[in-house]
């Protein structure tokens, strides 16, 4: 085990959350974790477990009624452990398997923690300093989940008890949904959802902030906690998180607001007021959230077009959400900006973006791509369901998101293994993928004869 460690850690980061999902797909099977005490299919068992450990939030049952008060506690556990992320969880336990962390180790935390871990090559001194302090970044990670996720908690039971939930059921259901909140999940514990607070804006506002914080990851909390509104202290990883998730989560919900005010099955009956908030709320949950309010099957379909875009693209690296991640965006935007000016080097606030990172955001969205057609395309061939359903669920997946148009329920169970597939890979992402599958690679100690394709 050890050997894995130091030799693949993107590897080893892989089989820690296959096992994982193994792991709770047993506990799910078992009869104590139903509310009807019988066996759980193995099909839901294992879309569950998927679901819960990649943070996702679609199902295949009704959560709410399915699953007894130990599931309900299972899920609450698996989506926290999945909420920490993939090589963040991977370093912790190899940190515990190989008892220090090696520069193999510290190099793949800092690459999941460290914003100044941004692309390969040689480690300079500033990143070198930087590494020495993985451990404390580690710390930082799960420090900000128990200590966002216990905030939120408390801030939201007052408002649960008064929106009628009993105290008793409050003192659960506050953590529960202030964690599937901060993991970006969107599982709900009570069988009316989200909805039973369509009209409370103070608790939709605390679970709009709480998505956020998990959203835009860790590194840039770490930023955020260490040079607070210094922005010339920022790094530029952050400084693009942030703007870009800015940018999508006012555009999206002036797209919504213009694509659905006379719609009279989703803002058309509301006013300016209500339409505006519940736009912006919409608008965070498609970012990863997963919560909604109204219900998707009753949007147009312009709109689930643009709620797919969003999902598509998800939140910061290194965070509890999916998608190819808003820096992935930036960074390609800022090249095509670079190219249409003709610039010789793709550059954003006094900073050069290196080529490499440039290769590899183009292959994160082109692996992406890749996964959401398959997927669709297998999906809608078991099922004949329309395509732009499939699309728009498989997006859902991919992207950890959890909004659904009701596709994912009525799956059969060859569709619900495709659909779990394509939330794995979405979560543990397409550059550790990559990395898994390049990990024996060679160098190449030569160059061959350049000659230029024509393209466009």
């Amino acid at each position: 085990m050890r050997h894995i460690v130091t030799s693949s850690p993107s590897r080893f980061a892989i089989l820690i959350f296959a096992s994982l999902i193994l792991l709770f797909t047993a506990l799910f099977s078992l009869p104590i974790a139903s509310a009807s005490g019988t066996i759980t299919p193995i099909s839901d068992a294992l879309f569950t477990a998927v679901s819960t450990i990649c943070v996702t939030g679609l199902a295949t049952v009704d959560m709410s009624a399915h699953w007894s008060p130990f599931g309900h506690v299972l899920t609450f556990l698996g989506v926290n452990i999945g909420g920490m992320g993939v090589l963040t969880l991977a370093s912790v336990l190899g940190l515990v398997i190989s008892k220090k962390l090696g520069l193999r180790a510290k190099l793949l935390a800092a690459g999941d923690s460290n914003p100044l871990r941004a692309h390969g090559g040689v480690v300079n001194e500033g990143q070198t300093v930087r590494l020495g302090e993985v451990g404390q970044l580690l710390k930082t990670v799960a420090m900000s989940l128990l200590l966002i996720e216990g905030i939120v908690a408390v801030l939201l039971y007052p408002g649960l008890v008064m929106a009628g939930i009993p105290p008793l059921a409050a003192l659960w259901e506050a953590p529960y949904y202030s964690a599937m909140s901060f993991t970006n999940t969107g599982f709900t514990p009570n069988a009316g959802g989200i909805g039973e607070f369509a009209d409370d804006y103070f608790v939709l506002t605390l679970l709009m902030i709480s998505m956020f914080l998990g959203s835009i990851g860790f590194p840039v909390i770490y930023t955020l906690a260490k040079h607070h509104f210094h922005v010339k202290r920022w790094s530029l990883h952050s400084k693009l998180t942030l703007i870009t998730t800015a940018i999508l989560f006012v555009a999206g919900a002036v797209a919504f607001i213009a694509l659905e005010f006379n719609n009279p099955r989703t803002f058309g009956s509301m006013d300016a007021g209500d339409t505006t908030f519940q736009a912006f709320f919409l608008s965070a949950m498609t970012r990863s959230g997963g919560f909604s309010v109204i219900d998707i099957d009753s949007l147009n379909g312009s709109s689930k077009l643009v709620i797919s875009m969003l999902m598509f693209v998800g939140g910061g690296s290194a965070s509890t959400a999916g998608g190819i991640k808003v820096t992935t965006l930036a960074v390609l935007a800022i090249a095509v900006w670079s190219e249409a000016r003709g610039r010789q080097s793709v550059e954003a606030f006094g900073r050069r973006i290196p080529s490499d990172v440039q290769r590899v955001a183009l292959s994160v969205v082109a692996w992406g791509a890749t996964i959401v057609a398959l997927a669709t395309i297998i999906i809608t061939q078991i099922t004949k369901a329309p395509t732009e359903d499939v699309l728009f669920d498989v997006i859902s997946a991919f992207g950890t998101v959890g909004l659904s148009t009701g596709l994912t329920e009525a799956l059969p169970d060859s569709a619900k293994y495709v659909m779990a597939a394509t939330i794995f890979m979405g979560r543990i992402g397409t550059v550790t993928l990559a990395a898994a599958i390049a990990a024996t690679s060679r160098s190449q100690l030569y160059s061959l004869p350049v000659e230029r394709p024509i393209v466009g």
